[in-house]
């Protein structure tokens, strides 16, 4: 039989080709003035959910825990992720071009949450500008961005998959936060509540908060804290965000591909990273809620995933 061999050149060539067709991890690209900026996560492999005995260290009440259970190995392939969570700026441009209804948002009122019609990104009951994340939207609004990117840009923006999404805020870490297992760290690296939020929010009350000042009451501008190793900001705490999957009360019968869960209830999505009035219990890489997608809320935001490698990642660093 006749063995078919190339030339040495043209392996090389290939090698090369090969070599530019994969993308650089940490590589940093917007694809429009507009866009948000993305990061390269690496493909890899993780222990997605809380340890045993983590949720009784961090004194999690009773209803939040074990949904985090039970751990399991999960494989993500290589993806991008907002460098940052999307900005109030990048939410006025998809607003305004779409002029979409968005109004209504839930807000802590006298000891519980309660839906102020007059709230929105634009007003969410607290001072920010265009730097500070989006806050007061839905996972259907959210989704409407998303779509709306894709088709500014030509490429495939969508939302994180829990199993990404809690991928990417690790950072590499097996630690219940990417920077560790101590919480008293928080506020150099996370907004939360803290000393802060108690001395400014009247309605803080008695929120359970960390004994340290991260500098900011309510949300801070995106990339005020330290990013984790894979450059990636306020994947705890500022705004809690959305992701793609469908509510599951806990990790049985899940997949371990990383892809989104479609199963449940999908009238509810899972929503991940805790927001700045969550104590740092809170703000741990496992924890995890479930809400309806119709729904505001003052604390909540979102970050994008972008499909694609190599040629067709923007050039902006």
């Amino acid at each position: 039989m006749m063995r078919l061999t190339l030339p040495l050149f043209m392996v090389l060539a290939i090698f090369c080709e090969h070599v530019r067709a994969q993308p650089d991890p940490g590589l940093s690209f917007k694809d429009c003035a507009e866009c948000p900026q993305m990061i390269m996560v690496p493909a890899g492999e993780f222990v997605m959910g809380a340890a045993p005995g983590e949720e009784e260290h961090e004194s999690m009440p009773q209803e939040f825990r074990h949904r985090s259970a039970p751990q399991r190995r999960v494989k993500v392939e290589v993806f991008a992720a907002g460098k940052y969570e999307v900005t109030r700026g990048q939410y006025r441009a998809f607003s305004e071009a779409t002029k979409r209804n968005d109004s209504g948002c839930f807000v802590w009122r006298r000891g519980d949450y309660q839906l102020d019609a007059a709230k929105s990104w634009r007003d969410s009951g607290y001072l920010q500008d265009d730097s500070h994340p989006a806050t007061c939207v839905s996972w259907e609004d959210a989704q409407a961005y998303a779509s709306w990117l894709s088709g500014k840009t030509g490429q495939q923006y969508r939302l994180l998959t829990e199993a990404e999404w809690e991928y990417a805020a690790r950072g590499g870490s097996s630690a219940s936060r990417f920077w560790g297992e101590d919480s008293r760290q928080s506020c150099q690296h996370a907004n939360g509540a803290d000393l802060k939020t108690l001395s400014v929010v009247s309605e803080a009350g008695n929120w359970p908060a960390a004994a340290c000042d991260d500098g900011y009451p309510y949300t801070a501008p995106v990339g005020s804290y330290r990013p984790n190793k894979f450059g990636l900001h306020d994947m705890l705490g500022n705004v809690a965000e959305w992701t793609a999957d469908c509510w599951n009360a806990d990790y049985r019968g899940a997949t371990s591909d990383g892809n989104a869960r479609m199963t449940g209830d999908c009238d509810f999505r899972a929503v991940r990273g805790g927001g700045w009035d969550e104590a740092s219990a809170s703000l741990r890489s496992a924890y995890r809620v479930g809400s309806p997608v119709v729904i505001r809320v003052y604390a909540r935001g979102f970050r994008v995933a972008r499909q694609g490698t190599g040629a067709n990642m923007g050039t902006n660093r």
